[in-house]
């Protein structure tokens, strides 16, 4: 009786031992085809679009009022490690300005900057911070330390986010949850859509936020000022 209850806890133990090494392997396997998926459409853009659009773009902004083209912002990345997130200005420059997130109608965004932000154009630097490991093509959006700092500790599953590496793009902003975030319940969906993503995240999954990205920068984001 005894040899059975023991070959049976040996069984179960090597069960779970298995169970353990195969959902490692998975998760080892998924991580190395995201990073390369990263690598691979972060360099094409980089080669065929930004080497052409920075300038541009850089020219436009610079014209358009006084101040440094590229806004850098430090921002939380995976586990909790910040990073320079770039993105292109927005907004008229004032050094060492208090965060305060963009509303609808701010006066703060300049002519270009409401057109880069609702085509998400103001994100398109930060293919170089995925190239350099900071960020991925896909994930929960990283965001400014105050705003985390006003949710780290008080809503439910929001450090959670930062188990993965942030994105440029995320399965909250291609469904639209988005822009100011001064109510609770915004910031609520944000998170369980992120849960939603890391819980599922697979290249076929990032392929189609990228899509939808897409598509939603064509049509203009509503919820973006």
């Amino acid at each position: 009786m005894q040899a059975s209850t023991d070959g049976k806890t040996v069984q179960l133990y090597l069960d779970y031992n298995v169970r353990t090494r195969h959902g490692t392997l998975r998760l080892l396997v998924n991580g190395i085809k995201k990073r390369l998926f990263d690598i691979l459409l972060a360099s094409f853009v980089t080669v065929a679009i930004l080497i052409w659009l920075i300038p541009l773009l850089v020219l436009l902004i610079k014209l358009s009022s006084p101040g440094p083209a590229l806004f850098v912002q430090t921002r939380t990345g995976r586990n909790g490690r910040v990073f320079p997130c770039l993105k292109f200005r927005t907004m008229s420059y004032v050094a060492n300005a208090k965060f305060e997130q963009a509303t609808r109608n701010d006066m703060r965004v300049t002519r270009i900057g409401k057109f880069l932000r609702k085509t998400n154009l103001d994100e398109m630097p930060q293919f170089l911070n995925v190239l350099v490991g900071h960020m991925s093509v896909v994930g929960p959006r990283p965001h400014p330390l105050p705003l985390d700092a006003q949710h780290w500790h008080t809503l439910p599953g929001y450090r959670e986010r930062y188990t993965v590496r942030p994105g440029i793009t995320g399965l909250a902003q291609a469904r639209g949850a988005r822009g100011e975030t001064a109510e609770l319940h915004k910031m609520q969906v944000r998170v369980r859509y992120d849960h939603l993503y890391i819980r599922n995240q697979s290249t076929r999954l990032d392929a189609k936020i990228c899509w939808w990205t897409v598509k939603a920068a064509v049509n203009g984001n509503k919820n973006a000022w």
